[in-house]
């Protein structure tokens, strides 16, 4: 029966990391892989982190299932976190935390609800958005559909994304970029927000919420402006958040669907079809990722800790933003490229064609994803003059 099998394409990404491995380029760099690094070039385990593991260890008594929805420990840190303390919408017992495998599997665990809860409607997403968000939702036999967000002079497209937000069917779901938009790094202003959110209520849309880099772009509270926004606004919101990038647990694989109904009792409806979603998918999320979350939010010591390099790694990566434009400053590319410091997170647009990135990778051993699309946080201020005379030759 295998024999009818066809063997498809390999990721993109990951053939890039082969790719990279086998280069022996001494001045290669990897603007690829979307893994934050230091300016060693390492993806290091935070010191929260292991002191939150070690005690972890000492305390541990049992291996357990945890349940559907997760540590319920795991909940209760997270979803100040993502709402913010004090929320109105914790009050009024509005929110349900349902632990995930990774940022992806709190999407696939929507993906799922909507199928079964919500059959016929479409899932709208940004053009461009994350590579995956193509793949889990047609997957779980939604349609995707698209709305603008980058225009052809690669900037910030709201006037067509809020014309077309006003075209989109009533009931059919909006997937958002809470901030640090991957791929493109441009992220909507307050004041853009408040016009997503009255556009939401008069179409009666369903925002789903990707929260996938809190901590990344100006700061915790700061990156959750958005999701708190339409919380404490609509009757209705998705969210899914991930513990990867902030935490650097990419390999623990946590996360966490939120699901933010009108009243409490709207929300255990709601939670109850959540578990039987979990449950189908994968029985019970991994614990350890969550523990140590949980053990970190739940100390005012690790918290702090954590907070502090939280910091040091967002503001290392918007150093490094402003200092690409600079270094592009000799070959009077830095207006072209200024674009790139405005943005957030970990991933630029930057601008570079298809074949620029070719060229990039074939002569200069600089490797990134055809879009165009760079990690930010594999610059460095050794790789940034290479990295700059490089762009100057394939802009020629």
């Amino acid at each position: 029966m295998f024999e009818r099998i066809e063997r498809v394409p390999g990721d993109a990404i990951l053939g890039l990391i082969e790719a990279f491995k086998k280069d022996t380029n001494p001045q290669k760099v990897d603007l690829g892989v979307g893994v934050y690094r230091d300016a060693q070039g390492n993806t290091p385990v935070m010191r929260a982190v292991k002191d939150a593991e070690a005690l972890l260890l000492k305390n541990e008594t049992t291996k357990t299932y945890i349940g559907s929805h997760g540590d319920p420990a795991y909940g209760e840190v997270i979803l100040p976190l993502v709402l913010g303390k004090g929320s109105p919408v914790l009050e009024a017992g509005r929110a349900s935390a349902t632990q995930s495998p990774g940022g992806t599997g709190a999407l696939r665990l929507a993906a799922d609800f909507i199928a079964t809860q919500l059959p016929g409607k479409d899932v709208w997403v940004s053009d461009p958005t994350w590579p995956n968000h193509l793949g889990i939702f047609p997957a779980a036999g939604i349609t995707l559909k698209k709305y603008p967000y980058v225009d052809a002079d690669n900037r910030l497209d709201f006037d067509g994304m809020l014309a077309a937000l006003k075209q989109i069917p009533e009931g059919d779901v909006v997937l958002l970029h809470a901030c640090c938009h991957n791929p493109t790094g441009f992220d909507l202003s307050r004041d853009q927000w408040q016009q997503v959110l009255e556009v939401l209520k008069e179409r009666k849309l369903l925002p789903l919420v990707d929260f996938a880099y809190q901590g990344f772009g100006e700061g915790l509270d700061e990156d959750a402006f958005a999701p708190r926004l339409l919380a404490e606004n609509l009757d209705e919101v998705i969210i899914t958040s991930s513990c990867s990038k902030n935490f650097g647990i990419y390999c623990e694989r946590t996360g966490c669907l939120i699901m933010v109904a009108k009243d409490a009792e709207q929300k255990e409806n709601v939670r109850s079809q959540v578990a039987i979603v979990a449950r189908e998918n994968y029985s019970n999320p991994p614990a350890h990722g969550g523990a140590i979350v949980s053990e970190i939010l739940h100390s005012d010591a690790l918290t702090a800790t954590w907070g502090e390099e939280l910091t040091e790694m967002r503001d290392r990566i918007n150093t490094l933003r402003r200092e690409f434009v600079e270094a592009l400053k000799p070959y009077g590319l830095d207006q072209k490229y200024a674009h790139v410091a405005e943005q957030r997170g970990m991933f630029s647009y930057t601008g570079l064609t298809p074949e620029q990135v070719d060229r990039l990778r074939d002569e200069f051993s600089i490797y990134m994803v055809r879009s165009g699309r760079a990690n930010v946080a594999g610059f460095s201020q050794e790789n940034l003059p290479y990295l700059a005379k490089a762009i100057a030759a394939v802009n020629d």
